[in-house]
């Protein structure tokens, strides 16, 4: 069943429900129904934020659902399901892929990505795995660990990425990850026109994830209102 729904996002749009506290939105109910939203509006998998979202999310839909959780540690810049415990979360949710940061920064504790990777396949060894990267170079090294899907989430975000933009080059980040990786490319970060993930798709991407343009409305009316301030 799991692979059928693995196998059904080809191609397709998953869709980011997000909202963290200090946003508007921030509600694991409102997010149950922003999934079933995307839903209805033809999305195929949904990427969430806490297992009290997902909990709340896998009321409201039977899509495949790819899991964080965003968590500060003082000693490490790594956020994205940074540790055993976020991971422990995810995996009593039952959801279908947890996502965490692969990137080169320690993770809390100054372990690094292998140390992590090979202790949540230790103890989950059957969990789909999705691996966040900010460069070509963190991604195919997620490939070699053997991560099942291969993100390009934090493009642009991370120390060793600033400046660099997932779409700069028609895509071409991305494009070298397709090239060289055997895992499932996921495109994601900054794609915010239909366009654009229409574009991703046709370069090779398994899949793509779409947030904030869909789910976040206090960031689309800025988009409205700085083009209106325009001169």
């Amino acid at each position: 069943m799991i692979d059928n729904k693995i196998e059904a996002l080809k191609g397709k749009l998953i869709v980011s429900c997000q909202a963290l506290p200090d946003e508007p939105l921030h509600s694991s109910f409102i997010m149950g129904r922003m999934a079933k939203a995307a839903k209805q509006g033809g999305a195929s998998g949904i990427r969430a934020n806490t297992a009290a979202d997902i909990k709340e999310i896998q009321k409201e839909v039977d899509l495949p659902i790819i899991g964080i959780v965003k968590k500060d540690y003082d000693d490490s810049k790594v956020y994205i399901t940074p540790t055993m415990d976020e991971i422990d979360e995810l995996a009593a949710t039952g959801v279908e892929i947890i996502a965490l940061d692969a990137t080169s920064d320690l993770r809390p504790n100054g372990k690094s990505i292998d140390d992590f990777y090979n202790e949540i396949t230790e103890k989950y060894p059957n969990q789909l795995l999705m691996a966040d990267c900010s460069t070509v170079e963190e991604a195919l090294h997620a490939d070699e660990l053997g991560f099942d899907f291969i993100g390009t989430t934090l493009v642009g975000y991370t120390d060793q990425s600033k400046g660099d933009k997932i779409e700069a080059n028609d895509f071409e980040i991305l494009r070298k990850i397709i090239e060289k990786a055997n895992g499932k490319v996921i495109a994601e970060g900054n794609i915010n026109t239909p366009e654009k993930a229409k574009r991703v798709i046709e370069l090779g991407a398994h899949s793509v994830v779409v947030g904030s343009i869909i789910t976040r409305p206090q960031v689309i009316t800025k988009n409205f209102v700085e083009k209106l301030s325009e001169n």
